[in-house]
C-alpha cells in the first residue's frame, strides 16, 4: 500500500491562486499514474487530473486551462498549481494513484474554500 499526506489548501477569493502538495510513500514504486481528486460536500470523489510518471496529463474539462498537475518522481511529490478559482472549486481534494482500485489507503484531504 501506498500512503500519501495532501497540503497547500486554504481559502482563497474567486480569481485567486493556491498550490497543492501531496507526499507519497510506502508502496510506490509500482505507482505509474498518480491523480488528483476532489469531493465536494453532498457529491461523490471525481478526479480532476492525472499524471503518468514521464508527465504526460489528463485533465477534466472543467479544469482545463486553470489547474495544472506535476510531479517529482525523484521526490515522489505531485503538485497541482490552482488558478483562477471559483466558488465551485470548493472541495477537500486528495491525490492518490489513477485509477484507484482500492488498494491504497486515502489520506485526510486538503480543504480548499473559495469565497465570492
Amino acid at each position: 500500500q501506498a500512503q500519501f499526506v495532501e497540503s497547500g489548501g486554504g481559502l482563497v477569493q474567486a480569481g485567486g491562486s493556491l498550490r497543492l502538495s501531496c507526499a507519497a510513500s510506502g508502496s510506490i514504486d509500482r505507482i505509474n499514474h498518480m491523480a488528483w481528486y476532489r469531493q465536494a460536500p453532498g457529491n461523490q470523489r471525481e478526479v480532476i487530473a492525472f499524471i503518468s510518471s514521464r508527465g504526460a496529463s489528463t485533465y477534466a474539462d472543467y479544469v482545463k486551462g486553470r489547474f495544472t498537475i506535476t510531479r517529482d518522481n525523484a521526490k515522489m511529490r505531485l503538485y497541482l498549481q490552482m488558478d483562477s478559482l471559483k466558488p465551485e472549486d470548493t472541495a477537500v481534494y486528495y491525490c492518490n494513484v489513477y485509477p484507484y482500485g482500492g488498494d491504497d489507503d486515502w489520506g485526510r484531504g486538503t480543504q480548499v474554500t473559495v469565497s465570492s
